[in-house]
C-alpha cells in the first residue's frame, strides 16, 4: 500500500489495495464459497459475473484503468507537474457537451469543483439508458482523450453513480470518491460530496442546493443533457475567518457562505 503521504489526488484506494485483479476478486470469496466450490478459479469466475462477491463488482478492464491512473497521479505527484489536459489542443466547439466539459476540466481537476453529468441516450444496443456520471472520476479513472478527440461517445455505465437501462429495467448506484449516493423516498436521488458534506438534489424541479447550480444543455449529440456543479468553498471560507480571528473580530461566530456557482448539464 502506499504511505500515507502519497495519498492525495488521484488516490484510489481499490487500486492501492490490490496489486492484481485476482486480489481484488480474491478478497470478495469467503471460506463458505471455498467448501462449496473447492475450486479458486470458479470462485473468482463468478465474483466476476457478480453471482457472488460483495454488491458491484469492477470489471478487469476498468481495473486496470483504475491501476494506471493511479499510477499516473502518484508519478505526477512525485514530479510535482501539473497533468496534461486531455481537452487541451481539441476544437469542440460545435459540440455543446465536449465544449462545456472542456470549460470545466481543470477546475474539477485541481479540486475546486465537482461536476455531474446526466446523460439519456440511446445505447449500442438501441437500448434507452440514463445515468449520472461523476466526471472527476471519470477523470482520474480513463483517459478522456478519446472522447474530445471524437473517437469515442461519452455514455453512462453501470459503474457510474447511478445507471439505468429503461429496457431491462436494470439499475445501479455506486458511490466514488468525490460523491456518496443516497435514494430518499421523497426526494428522489441525491449526492452528497465527501468534502464539504453538501447535499446535491439533481431534481429539475427543487433547488439544487447550496453552492450548486443545474443547468439543461442543448444539444443534438444526446436525447437529453444537463450537469449539476458544486463549488468548494471550503479553502476559501477558511482563508477567510483566519482573516478574521487576526483581526480580532467575530470570535466564536457562526460564519455561513452564500456563494454560489453554475454548472451546465
Amino acid at each position: 500500500m502506499a504511505d500515507d503521504d502519497m495519498k492525495g489526488p488521484g488516490f484510489d484506494p481499490i487500486a492501492d489495495e490490490y496489486k492484481t485483479y485476482e486480489d481484488y476478486l480474491d478478497n470478495q470469496i469467503t471460506a463458505t464459497d471455498m467448501f462449496y466450490l473447492e475450486d479458486v478459479e470458479l470462485a473468482r469466475h463468478l465474483v466476476e459475473l457478480g453471482i457472488r462477491g460483495n454488491g458491484e463488482v469492477i470489471r478487469r478492464d476498468e481495473f486496470e484503468q483504475r491501476k494506471e491512473a493511479a499510477e499516473q497521479a502518484r508519478q505526477a505527484r512525485l514530479n510535482k507537474k501539473p497533468k496534461k489536459l486531455a481537452s487541451q489542443g481539441k476544437n469542440v466547439e460545435e459540440f455543446p457537451l465536449l465544449q462545456a466539459l472542456k470549460d470545466r476540466e481543470e477546475a474539477v481537476r485541481n479540486g475546486k469543483l465537482t461536476t455531474i453529468i446526466f446523460i439519456r441516450d440511446v445505447n449500442s444496443k438501441k437500448q434507452e439508458v440514463s445515468g449520472y456520471i461523476d466526471f472527476g472520476y471519470r477523470l482520474k479513472t480513463e483517459n478522456m482523450e478519446p472522447y474530445f478527440d471524437r473517437k469515442k461517445r461519452l455514455m453512462p455505465r453501470p459503474t457510474d453513480l447511478s445507471f439505468y437501462n429503461w429496457e431491462t429495467q436494470t439499475s445501479t448506484s455506486n458511490p466514488t470518491p468525490n460523491f456518496q449516493v443516497i435514494a430518499d423516498n421523497e426526494a428522489g436521488l441525491l449526492f452528497k460530496n465527501k468534502r464539504d458534506r453538501k447535499v446535491i438534489n439533481v431534481d429539475p424541479r427543487l433547488k439544487p442546493g447550496d453552492n450548486s447550480t443545474r443547468t439543461e444543455l442543448t444539444t443534438p449529440e444526446f436525447l437529453q443533457v444537463s450537469f449539476a456543479k458544486h463549488q468548494l468553498v471550503i479553502l476559501l471560507f477558511v482563508q477567510f475567518l483566519l482573516q478574521q480571528c487576526r483581526s480580532g473580530s467575530n470570535k466564536g461566530q457562526k460564519m455561513e457562505t452564500g456563494t454560489r456557482c453554475s454548472i451546465v448539464k
